[in-house]
């Protein structure tokens, strides 16, 4: 734009060109470009291909691969490993269509796909997929409609080893050193056997004995004493938890509290399940509030936020 404008200022060509540093050819292209667009026809434009041009893949070949690494897992179409990589996905496009790419390249494809690469959930090969839809479509919704009825609370429990060496999470550290935990060699692990409520409120009782039916039991003894209705406990399919000894116990407390099973190899539907199994796509499920509780009318903040000059302004009042 600089050059154009010289030479509309009177300015020689090959002044023009000397004084930018430029061929003389160059300035007659930005003259001539100048004289047939204007402005707009200077202006800089992206260079190559736009994206999804001249690809190798055609749309159904990429929509196939991507639908395949969604569907299945590597061992299943004849490669090897569960987790798909971008070696893996380059391997499957050469089997399928006999193309090399880079995994930079198949990186690409993936990204232009919308995947993004995760760490996988887990599940059991022997979970039945027709027990776990009747749980969502029919099962839980009966549980919460009794619930609600008796005017009872849902829990949700699970047991839990806990040991003293155990450290989770993530820490900073200097980058290509890995930060260091200092923590005793006299190694100990307790249990714990909790419950958690549909509203997130928790009870949980720690025992170092192993888990067994008379453990269970002593749970429910002190779950039961926490509250003045009944409770359904939604638990797994422990064989503790379906021993005659909790059958018993539970007989003779059937007006205080009821078990109820998950189907079995379904930790996931459990809010419950120990932290390091939580599931990113574990249901959320929704709460309940017994028909005779009220919500606390939420108590106003002091001191009190003054209201701004602009808002005293519209409103017509006038600071005190």
């Amino acid at each position: 734009m600089l050059a154009v404008s010289a030479l509309v200022e009177g300015r020689d060509r090959v002044e023009v060109a000397t004084l930018f540093k430029v061929s003389v050819r160059a300035v007659d292209n930005w003259w001539a470009k100048w004289q047939a667009g204007g402005r707009g026809a200077l202006l800089s434009r992206a260079r190559g291909r736009r994206v999804g041009e001249h690809q190798v893949l055609s749309e159904a070949e990429q929509a196939a691969v991507r639908q395949a690494v969604l569907d299945h897992i590597p061992s299943d179409l004849g490669l090897s490993g569960q987790l798909w990589t971008r070696r893996q996905t380059g391997e499957l496009i050469f089997k399928l269509y006999r193309v090399r790419f880079t995994e930079p390249g198949v990186g690409k494809y993936l990204k232009r796909w919308g995947l993004t690469f995760q760490r996988p959930d887990k599940r059991a090969v022997e979970q039945d997929p027709e027990a776990v839809r009747l749980w969502h479509e029919e099962t839980w919704p009966a549980i919460r409609a009794r619930a609600k009825a008796e005017n009872a609370e849902v829990l949700f429990g699970d047991q839990v080893g806990i040991r003293s060496d155990q450290v989770t999470g993530r820490t900073w550290g200097a980058k290509g050193t890995t930060p260091i935990v200092r923590r005793t060699g006299n190694r100990f692990s307790v249990n714990a056997m909790s419950a958690i409520s549909t509203r997130g409120r928790m009870h949980f009782m720690v025992f170092t004995e192993s888990f067994d039916a008379k453990v269970m039991c002593r749970f429910l003894a002190r779950l039961v004493g926490h509250f003045d209705r009944k409770i359904h406990l939604i638990v797994d399919r422990h064989s503790a938890h379906r021993s005659k000894t909790v059958r018993a116990w539970l007989a003779g407390h059937k007006d205080q509290i009821e078990l109820q099973f998950l189907p079995s190899y379904s930790p996931e539907l459990n809010p419950d399940e120990p932290r390091g199994s939580r599931s990113p796509t574990r249901p959320r499920y929704p709460t309940l509030r017994p028909a005779s509780s009220s919500r606390t009318p939420r108590s106003p903040r002091y001191p009190p936020t003054p209201p701004s000059p602009a808002a005293r302004k519209a409103s017509g009042s006038r600071p005190g």
